[in-house]
């Protein structure tokens, strides 16, 4: 069942003007989401299950809409030129950068691995969004180097094994082009006194097995020197939650 799911999407719009969202063939799905993942973004009911406001905020305690907004105030008030998030995420924020998008005559590109939450996402997104949805791996994106004036990384590197995410954010860094900035928001070690600092980790060493990485080592050391340098954080609800902002 799961592989017919995932089978590669061939492009499905016939590229009429007023409908700018475009899915293109992807790549395998990796192994560790089939093994790890299936339960939250590969199944269907899954989908259907996850893709409620209330239910994503509720899972990130109530602070999905203060890191959609600190993502937003970084990204500015209109975004003209390209933009890429790596990662479809479940909850408003693409439709909120698509629509910055709009404001500012730029476009957006969503890469995601997954053909069923690409579909998904179309089927969120208003009708003639300057956006382009692509099925891809993120550790290899088909995308040419320096094309991107901003990138958004959402809660993805906890989900991937240390070797994806290295290479994750080797390419995210390659396709932005100079100058350009890299937006990251993940977990973080949070402060001794916080209460899930001592109960979350049970959790997360259940459902999601590489997660505990981002507490113990910072996002900066999977980076080159020289971005990591340039990097700043910000951290949230008590250091749980941590965004980073970089310049290639």
């Amino acid at each position: 069942m799961l592989k017919n799911t995932l089978a590669p999407i061939a492009s499905e719009f016939p590229g009429e003007t007023e409908e700018a969202i475009v899915l293109h063939a992807g790549a395998l799905v990796p192994d560790y989401l089939n093994a790890h993942y299936w339960w939250a973004y590969i199944h269907p009911r899954a989908v259907q299950l996850f893709e409620r406001q209330w239910l994503v905020n509720l899972i990130l305690w109530g602070n999905y809409a203060r890191l959609r907004d600190a993502v937003l105030a970084e990204m500015g008030e209109s975004l003209s030129g390209a933009t890429l998030q790596v990662a479809c995420v479940y909850g408003d924020l693409t439709n909120c950068l698509s629509e910055r998008a709009t404001t500012g005559g730029g476009s957006i590109d969503v890469v995601d691995v997954l053909p069923i939450q690409l579909h998904n996402l179309r089927n969120k997104l208003r009708a003639g969004a300057p956006a382009r949805l692509l099925a891809m791996d993120a550790m290899d994106l088909k995308l040419p180097d320096a094309s991107y004036d901003r990138a958004l990384v959402f809660f993805l590197l906890h989900e991937q094994p240390p070797q994806w995410r290295e290479r994750t954010l080797s390419e995210v860094f390659r396709v932005v082009k100079p100058g350009g900035k890299v937006i990251i928001v993940d977990y973080a070690r949070p402060c001794w006194w916080h209460p899930l600092r001592y109960l979350f980790p049970i959790l997360l060493a259940k459902l999601e097995p590489f997660a505990l990485d981002l507490w113990r080592e910072e996002i900066t050391s999977w980076l080159s020197p020289s971005r990591a340098s340039r990097a700043r954080k910000r951290l949230f609800f008590g250091g749980l939650y941590q965004l980073v902002v970089s310049r290639r």
